[in-house]
């Protein structure tokens, strides 16, 4: 009886409602063809080999499990553009007990999500699609009622706002609206012309930051190193983080939730920065 009155009371909450419009949105496997963008982790399974290098070959930094080479799932060699996004990756194979669970391994899987594109879209889309984030960005989305949140809403959300406004020369604004706020088409000018500042591999992992923060604003505020990875997912859960200090928590859902997206979007923060990156290190040997 008490679970069916908290249920309805969390349900009733306006920032719910709008997040679950986000959601919609943006669901993987409500968006048609977004559940292809990236690889799904496979499953656990036992660990076949003892050491792990890196080294350059013809196309790039490649990486071998003893002495096989390392292949995508679409049975490419698993080749990167830059060594230290290669030791960063090798490091997650040799940090791998008796089980190997690909679910802890975020960049290998945007590594082979980028080499194989398994959805064969053109940067160009990519691009597109993580735009289309800022017409729902979650910081973006304001409620009227309770005035603690709409309090706290404000405090929070509002100096990234106009410090990306600031940065970008753009205005954003916010809204009440279900509809959100009304995006000016120059505003949108300008962020599809800094996001094809980057590189294709780099634009995956943009993307799938923005996919997990449901904001583009707040991973352009951690990709200018504005925001901390723990400070951005924070602002991205503001409305679950009220929620849950109003009615209570899950005891372990709710950590493991806050774990598993600080570690999904702290790899794809990583991973954005070594895509980009120039500088080499040493060849190295990684030992289990």
């Amino acid at each position: 009886m008490w679970l069916g009155r908290f249920q309805c009371q969390w349900v009733l909450q306006p920032c719910v409602v709008q997040r679950l419009r986000t959601f919609v949105l943006h669901c993987p496997a409500l968006s048609s063809g977004a559940s292809k963008r990236f690889y799904t982790p496979q499953a656990e399974r036992k660990r076949f080999y003892q050491d792990v290098t890196i080294s350059q070959g013809e196309g790039g930094f490649e990486i071998s499990l003893d002495h096989r080479k390392l292949k995508t799932p679409q049975a490419k060699l698993f080749t990167v553009p830059s060594e230290t996004l290669a030791l960063a990756v090798a490091t997650e194979w040799a940090s791998q007990r008796d089980t190997i669970k690909p679910y802890t391994m975020h960049l290998t899987t945007l590594c082979n999500t980028a080499l194989d594109n398994p959805s064969q879209r053109t940067k160009d889309q990519i691009i597109g699609a993580a735009l289309k984030f800022l017409e729902t960005d979650t910081i973006c989305y304001r409620v009227e009622e309770p005035p603690a949140l709409v309090e706290l809403q404000k405090n929070e959300w509002d100096p990234v706002i106009e410090w990306a406004e600031k940065r970008y020369n753009v205005t954003i604004g916010s809204s009440t609206s279900i509809m959100g706020p009304s995006i000016p088409q120059s505003t949108k000018d300008v962020f599809i012309s800094h996001l094809a500042s980057y590189n294709t591999w780099a634009l995956q992992g943009i993307e799938y930051m923005i996919t997990q923060l449901k904001s583009l604003i707040l991973s352009m505020g951690l990709l200018d190193k504005h925001l901390t990875v723990e400070h951005a997912v924070l602002l991205s859960r503001l409305e679950e983080e009220y929620q849950i200090q109003r009615w209570g928590n899950v005891e372990w859902a709710h950590d493991y939730d806050l774990h598993e997206m600080r570690s999904r979007t702290a790899a794809a923060t990583l991973f954005v920065h070594l895509c980009t990156e120039s500088t080499t290190v040493k060849h190295k040997l990684l030992q289990d």
